[in-house]
C-alpha cells in the first residue's frame, strides 16, 4: 500500500505533493528537513492523502495533484 499525500508549509505560500509507503516516517523526516527540496519550506501540516494499492497507481495520483489542477485542487480544499 503507498500513500500519495499534501503537505502545506506553514510559514511559506507552498505545498509539496510525494508518495510514500510510511507516512509518518516521511512527514517526520521533512518536518526535520531532511528532504532537500523540502528544507527551506518546514515545519508543514498534512493536508490532504489518498492510498492507492501499488506504486503506479500512487504515482498516476502524484503526478495528477502536482500539475496545475491538482494544486488548484489542493488550494480549494485549504481556502
Amino acid at each position: 500500500m503507498f500513500t500519495v499525500y499534501a503537505l502545506k508549509s506553514i510559514d511559506h505560500d507552498w505545498i509539496y505533493v510525494g508518495l510514500t509507503n510510511n507516512l509518518e516516517r516521511r512527514i517526520q523526516q521533512h518536518n526535520q528537513g531532511k528532504g532537500k527540496s523540502t528544507k527551506p519550506y518546514k515545519p508543514f501540516d498534512l493536508i490532504y492523502t489518498i492510498e492507492c494499492p501499488d506504486r503506479p497507481a500512487a504515482r498516476i495520483k502524484e503526478v495528477y495533484l502536482k500539475s496545475a489542477a491538482g494544486k488548484r485542487f489542493l488550494r480549494s480544499i485549504i481556502s
